[in-house]
């Protein structure tokens, strides 16, 4: 240890003792996240307000820190909530466990989970940290209808994961290649 060091620590403290002091005015002014930022998770629909979750599980399967549950039902002809066989009955992220690592996003076959840029999720109380489907749904849109109702972007499951992006710009759909057609 030199002679010196502890008086270049004192200048290196005394060299930001003139500067400016930044001030956050955090809750009033609200800071802007970047567009990628991960936050709150989110839970999709079809632009006809059906759920894009099928049930699937890979989202629980793929959180490393088992902070998500989800249980499968079956959809029926008089209760519809998605195009495909099953739904997302019950969907809960528990987010005192949640690392905010966005596996979950990625393991999800239908785009259904996806993270918003909402990043105030402290409380008080442990309860109110465990989300809800209810509270993951995205709110219906103009156009959108509530679940449970018939699919009305198309026949099948695959109509709504085929040309589903192009209604939601919309756009009108693609035709189907013939058989033997190259595209």
């Amino acid at each position: 240890m030199g002679l010196f060091d502890p008086i270049k620590g004192f200048g290196v403290t005394f060299s930001t003792m003139f500067r400016k002091v930044v001030t956050e005015e955090y809750p009033e002014v609200m800071k802007v996240t970047a567009p990628r930022y991960h936050g709150r998770h989110q839970l999709n629909r079809h632009p006809d307000g059906l759920e894009k979750c099928v049930g699937c599980e890979l989202c629980a399967w793929a959180c490393p820190a088992d902070a998500i549950f989800v249980e499968g039902g079956d959809n029926t002809e008089e209760a519809r909530f998605s195009p495909g066989e099953r739904f997302g009955a019950i969907y809960q992220i528990n987010y005192l466990r949640c690392i905010g690592c966005g596996l979950c996003i990625e393991a999800c076959p239908t785009r259904s989970l996806t993270m918003t840029n909402e990043f105030e999720l402290a409380d008080d109380n442990r309860q109110n940290l465990i989300y809800t489907k209810e509270q993951l749904m995205a709110p219906l849109l103009e156009g959108m209808e509530q679940p449970p109702h018939p699919m009305r972007l198309g026949e099948n499951e695959q109509d709504y994961y085929v040309n589903g992006p192009q209604l939601a710009r919309g756009e009108k759909p693609t035709e189907k290649p013939t058989e033997g057609a190259v595209r």
